[in-house]
């Protein structure tokens, strides 16, 4: 179920054949934002990320992004039709930006509400964590008929459509219904699609589906989460005849291809970042500031603050490490970076408690006078230090309970070097799927055998390490984010030249 054809005469319709197309993006978040720093307006740029890698695509190929307006100078430097010309600099290739813009009610119930109290626990298999209102899913479809009619004003016959995440469940069938064009329409998936039996639990969950069957072609980001959404339609979608293994589904006013599209990072770049000279003098900084050894040994997690991810367990982990291995008190240090993430909702505040309560237990019951065996930094780290860290780590620990990909993982095996780490995985992350066989496998929730993974990682042998890694990092270097794109924007052109006989 990979994103290849076999039909070589539709494989030669690639990018570089449809440049010529109108792409319209759309996602909830936007590539570059307006704020106001006193009398003057400042630009936010993208700064790495898939974000980064869209606006590059964007940049060659011209058209239009269409996203959520949220900065306070966003309204100021937009003409009469919402729209405004990125990069700010005219030197650069540029395409346009148009703005949406959302109440504090809509975004409360839209974003915060559907979105990430329905859709987000239920494509994470969290099914007590649904929190469902009637007001979330009226701002859900409202919302995402507000995307359908800015991109049914700007679709011709030479559209191409592509949206991004769960934001937009409903809005390609609202698209394909509203215009007498026929735009090609892709949708990539950024979080896992559980199976049939979990998927049952998501209020409107058939209005969702449906809404995705509006797509040409539909990506995840591996081949287990085409085959649960192919397995959903199968069996809640009567009038859709599903082929799971070639990844289609017939339906009487069309055809969706399913495709696997594993998301890459920008390998290079980071591995640039993380080797210059200045690398190690901003590692020594963090140390300083944090009172770690730097000549010990380092663990390193970073991560949203999400129940997803996985960071209770984790730490539970790490305290039975400690109680099994006291020859590594005052040699080893955990540090964990976690940013703060919708905390509005009850279920995040949970765990960012949960976290809190955690790192103090294992610091007051094995720290001394001169060393805590966690450092837990929730403020602002830049990329170039995050860069640092990660180089320098003996370990990564990247433990999510479910997760679409995880780029953290991939992020650390692109800045490693000489003298490589070892990257401790969750099975449930996606990116396991690709790179299993080089890392230290771990079952979350099993605190005893994350214990023994983080230990052996921590003591194996310089020449397993760089085996390993050397492997790694030839796998996420050949698969980087620009690969991701490219492979994407290929398909679209294939399945967009057969559905009009090209």
């Amino acid at each position: 179920m990979n994103s290849g054809t076999t039909d070589q005469q539709l494989r030669g319709a690639t990018l570089s054949e449809s440049a010529d197309s109108q792409y319209l993006v759309v996602s909830n978040r936007e590539p570059y934002r307006h704020d106001r720093d006193g009398t003057d307006i400042t630009v936010d740029r993208p700064n790495g990320g898939l974000t980064s890698g869209l606006d590059g695509a964007m940049r060659r190929l011209g058209g239009t992004w269409i996203a959520w307006g949220d900065g306070d100078a966003d309204r100021e430097v937009v003409d009469d039709e919402n729209r405004v010309q990125v990069p700010p600099d005219a030197d650069e290739d540029q395409y346009t930006l148009e703005r949406v813009w959302l109440s504090e009610e809509e975004q409360e119930n839209y974003y915060l509400g559907f979105s990430n109290r329905v859709l987000w626990p239920v494509c994470h298999s969290a099914l007590t964590k649904i929190e469902s209102e009637r007001q979330h899913w009226e701002a859900y479809r409202d919302v995402n008929q507000r995307f359908a009619d800015t991109v049914a004003e700007r679709v011709d016959e030479e559209s191409v459509v592509w949206l991004q995440d769960y934001h937009f469940g409903l809005a390609p069938s609202m698209i394909r219904s509203q215009t007498e064009h026929d735009p090609a329409i892709a949708h990539f998936w950024h979080i896992p699609w559980p199976g049939p039996d979990a998927f049952r639990a998501c209020p409107h969950g058939e209005e969702i589906l449906r809404g995705l069957l509006g797509n040409d072609l539909l990506g995840f980001h591996v081949d287990r989460y085409c085959e649960n959404f192919l397995r959903c339609v199968d069996e809640l979608i009567p009038m859709a005849t599903v082929d799971v293994d070639a990844g289609i589904v017939h339906q009487p006013d069309g055809r969706l291809t399913v495709r696997s599209f594993p998301l890459g990072v920008e390998a290079d770049r980071i591995q640039k970042q993380a080797t210059e000279a200045a690398s190690h003098d901003r590692f020594k900084e963090f140390a300083d500031e944090h009172g770690i050894d730097a000549d010990g040994m380092l663990a390193l997690g970073v991560d949203r603050l999400d129940y997803t991810k996985g960071i209770p367990e984790r730490l539970q982990a790490l305290e039975r490490l400690l109680e099994e291995q006291p020859n590594l008190r005052e040699s080893f240090t955990y540090v964990q970076v976690g940013s703060e993430s919708r905390s509005e909702i009850p279920a995040y505040e949970q765990v960012q408690a949960q976290v809190a309560e955690a790192v103090e237990r294992i610091n007051d019951r094995f720290g001394t006078g001169g060393w805590q065996p966690v450092v837990y930094e929730t403020g602002y780290v830049s990329n170039e230090t995050l860069y640092a860290l990660y180089r320098e780590a003996d370990a990564a620990l990247v433990s999510p309970i479910r997760d679409g990909m995880n780029l953290v993982a991939q992020e650390y095996v692109a800045a490693q070097a000489e003298g490589p780490g070892v990257l401790v995985l969750s099975e449930q992350a996606g990116i396991h799927d690709r790179i299993g066989d080089d890392v230290l496998s771990v079952t979350p929730q099993n605190t005893d055998e994350f214990a023994s993974a983080i230990h052996e990682a921590l003591t194996m042998s310089d020449t397993e390490r760089e085996r390993r890694m050397t492997t790694l990092r030839r796998e996420i270097q050949r698969n980087d984010l620009e690969s991701w794109t490219e492979a994407m924007l290929d398909e679209i052109a294939v399945v967009d030249a057969s559905r009009n006989g090209r």
